[in-house]
């Protein structure tokens, strides 16, 4: 008689653990994804800041003829292509703007380079969007003309 209420007892046992598994697993996978996506978020945001820098360095390095804000700007595109992860399946399109801070390109003035990306995230970004509004995140670089 002993055993069969051992019996029963466990049957009783395994079922609250799939009620606890139940409960905790949706917990687990927001962990995980959020995790992710936090990864890749702070990811993107330092391809961001070395695409901005390596911008401004390419603008303000000594070359015989300055360039342009465009060819600053493409240099920051081409990395942002390059390197970010976006889940959208796209290709990236950062906002590129190359503003020169004392309006001439003599040695000393000041160059800076701004480059902003509306992160979308895989899961968890998307949903939080529709509430909070999409992510954007910002890199900017002053340097000097060499």
């Amino acid at each position: 008689m002993t055993k069969y209420r051992a019996r029963q007892h466990s049957g009783r046992m395994a079922g609250a653990a799939g009620v606890e598994f139940a409960l905790v697993f949706p917990i687990f996978l927001l962990v995980v994804f959020g995790t992710v996506e936090l990864g890749t978020a702070l990811y993107d945001r330092a391809i961001l800041t070395n695409a901005s820098r390596e911008a401004a360095r390419a603008g303000v390095m000594l070359q015989t003829t300055p360039m342009t804000p465009a060819s600053i700007g493409n240099v920051a595109r081409n990395y942002v292509q390059n390197f970010l992860i976006d889940y959208s399946g796209a290709a990236p399109t950062p906002t590129v703007t190359v503003t020169n801070l004392d309006g001439n390109t003599l040695t000393g003035s000041r160059l800076q380079v701004q480059v902003s990306y509306t992160f979308n995230g895989l899961l968890l970004g998307p949903m939080f969007a529709s509430v909070s509004g999409p992510m954007g995140i910002n890199a900017v670089t002053v340097m000097k003309y060499e």
